[in-house]
């Protein structure tokens, strides 16, 4: 079975996380998908300001009609910074038979020798990194072991901060962030206030 997993904080979800998921999906003829919430992410520590059971719920609201997508709560229960090489670990010993493929943006190649373990983390899973269709491969380190698929995705140019930014001011999140998401940040008044 080939199996891929999405991180990020999804605070909030939004349409360029549930695309890129469905992009890898498709075009690696995955099995299945898991979403996995990091609790915090070691290159962005400031990024989460929801809760982890917001963050859950609104990735629930947003994915729970699609079979495709399932969603692991692995590093919110964990808590603490959220390493890949941990849930990597994790997911290895739970499926130590299948094609484990961790999803990340074109963007990230070039930052990949600073993820924790990566020798490691390279011979756990292959990497599935997206990419505007046309683009060129951005250069990367040399990593022993290191397995990497190309995915031509939609990637749309949407950011979490921008969107808590847009509820602060009041402005409308329809187009951005799938409409039981909506409903639920609003239900819960989230990113109205603080920073």
């Amino acid at each position: 079975m080939k199996i891929g997993f999405l991180g990020g904080s999804f605070d909030p979800v939004h349409f360029g996380h549930l695309m890129a998921a469905q992009d890898a999906f498709e075009q690696r003829k995955l099995d299945r998908l898991i979403l996995v919430p990091a609790a915090q992410a070691p290159l962005k520590p400031t990024d989460v300001q929801s809760s982890a059971e917001d963050r859950l719920a609104m990735l629930r609201a947003a994915t729970e009609w699609d079979r495709r997508f399932e969603i692991s709560d692995l590093e919110l229960r964990r808590g603490g910074v959220s390493y890949t090489i941990d849930s990597a670990r994790y997911f290895r010993k739970l499926y130590p038979h299948d094609e484990l493929y961790w999803v990340i943006g074109g963007d990230q190649l070039p930052k990949l020798h600073l993820w924790k373990d990566i020798l490691e983390l390279a011979q756990l899973v292959d990497f599935i990194f997206l990419e505007r269709p046309g683009f060129p491969v951005r250069s990367h380190p040399e990593i022993p072991g290191l397995r990497l698929h190309r995915c031509d995705g939609h990637l749309l140019a949407i950011n979490s901060t921008e969107l808590r930014e847009r509820t602060r001011l009041g402005l409308s999140l329809d187009y951005f962030v799938p409409h039981k998401a909506i409903v639920y940040i609003r239900e819960k008044h989230l990113y109205r206030e603080g920073p």
